[in-house]
């Protein structure tokens, strides 16, 4: 009886193209440094290092970045486009506010879980030594500040709410999300109690925001 060769095995694997073969140098770079600054600042990343974890040359670095600073923004890129995900899987559905409490919290949880190394390099580089990652940082959130308050502004009982009172409320609702979502990837959130009350605390602390913007009289009102 004649031996039948699968198609698969058959065909010999498709060679990596060079353009394939750069993306993927390049997102071993980026994973490299994700995980080494898992534990230490920006400041602190050293090329050497970066690139041997990477295994790649040193010199290689330079034809996918111009500089660590340049490496550092295309991870806040990507560290955002996890958090703008996240916004828009909250915007959808009601919007009355206990039900979009409950609803961003439930989501900042679970993308904080998978995307633990993304908000952790937000949170530490926040308040970190580097200007450019701190400038582009501050940026992006004034983004999601602008955004959230164009939402707000659509919420019953604030539809006559001012530009200036809208931006207050929405820098409050960033600022702590930005808050908890430190502490979340933090280490002590390994432990599942830790974790419900990080949780339970962030919920409290968004509904007394609700509370307290439900008596505020407007200020250009």
């Amino acid at each position: 009886m004649r031996s039948v060769t699968s198609k698969a095995a058959a065909v010999p694997d498709k060679p990596e193209s060079r353009q394939e073969r750069k993306e993927r140098t390049r997102r071993a770079i980026l994973d490299a440094a994700l995980e080494m600054l898992a534990d230490e600042g920006f400041g602190s990343l050293s090329l050497r290092a970066l690139t041997k974890a990477a295994g790649i040359v040193p010199t290689a670095f330079y034809r996918h970045f111009s500089t660590l600073d340049e490496l550092g923004l295309a991870l806040l890129d990507e560290s955002f486009m996890t958090l703008r995900g996240l916004i828009r899987e909250v915007r959808g559905g009601d919007p009355a506010p206990e039900t979009l409490i409950d609803r961003s919290v439930d989501v900042l949880s679970v993308q904080l879980e998978e995307h633990k190394a993304h908000f952790r390099f937000i949170g530490r580089e926040r308040q970190g030594g580097n200007a450019v990652l701190r400038d582009a940082i501050r940026h992006e959130l004034s983004l999601f500040e602008r955004e959230l308050a164009t939402d707000l502004a659509r919420m019953p009982g604030l539809e006559r709410w001012g530009a200036a009172d809208l931006h207050v409320l929405a820098s409050l609702f960033v600022d702590l999300m930005v808050a908890a979502a430190g502490e979340l990837v933090g280490p002590a959130a390994d432990h599942p109690a830790t974790r419900k009350e990080l949780v339970d605390n962030l919920r409290n602390q968004a509904r007394m925001i609700v509370v307290g913007a439900a008596g505020w009289e407007p200020l250009d009102r």
